[in-house]
């Protein structure tokens, strides 16, 4: 489990966690770890721009981003290469899965404004493992859609979608996991070997 040094309520698991999504032990026991209800909101994750506010666990509906004013309710995302971003406030945390699609969908901007509407402006954020421009091949139909085009280490076009990311946040306070899921092997990688396993990404108000 990685925890950001000097912040609460974010944390980013590691494949020594387990399957995050669809284990319910290994849920279970990182909850226990961390200190936090065994009951998480979620959402349904489509690789879209929705954003949804929750108030109770359970699934929000379908979208790719979900915040909350509650104390001590946990928000999770689950990747494997694709980035989770926590975003926090004084009074208010969010949650976003952020892919491809969903960066050039503005997932993680279209979170920050639906927090600033609210007046719960978040003033931090985290960036947890995914995949690096040196692993994510992209045809030209998805490099076309980047500026942060670049290439990878056996010489194929890639995106660099942790810079697209935090161009998304730009005025935050930010922290950014220096991982790749794709060549690291302590990550869950859906490119690498078509794995079903997850990782979580989990934001709370503690």
């Amino acid at each position: 489990m990685i925890r950001p040094p000097g912040w609460s309520g974010v944390a980013f698991s590691d494949r020594s966690d387990g399957d995050l999504r669809n284990d319910q032990g290994a849920r279970f026991a990182a909850a226990e770890r961390l200190g936090v209800d065994q009951a998480w909101a979620e959402v349904t994750q489509v690789h879209a721009g929705t954003v949804v506010r929750v108030a109770e666990p359970g699934v929000g509906g379908e979208a790719d981003a979900l915040w909350t004013t509650e104390p001590g309710l946990p928000l999770a995302v689950f990747t494997a290469d694709c980035f989770g971003v926590v975003l926090k406030g004084d009074h208010a945390v969010g949650v976003a899965h952020a892919g491809w699609r969903g960066a050039v969908a503005g997932v993680v901007g279209k979170l920050r404004a639906e927090m600033i509407e609210a007046a719960e402006s978040p003033t931090h954020a985290a960036l947890g493992p995914g995949i690096g421009p040196c692993c994510f091949e992209v045809g030209a139909e998805v490099a076309e859609q980047y500026t942060d085009v670049s290439t990878t280490t056996w010489g194929a076009a890639s995106v660099d979608l942790r810079a697209a990311i935090s161009r998304q946040l730009a005025g935050l306070e930010i922290w950014t996991a220096d991982a790749c899921t794709f060549h690291e092997p302590w990550w869950f990688s859906h490119r690498r070997d078509g794995s079903t396993q997850r990782l979580a990404t989990m934001g709370w108000i503690p």
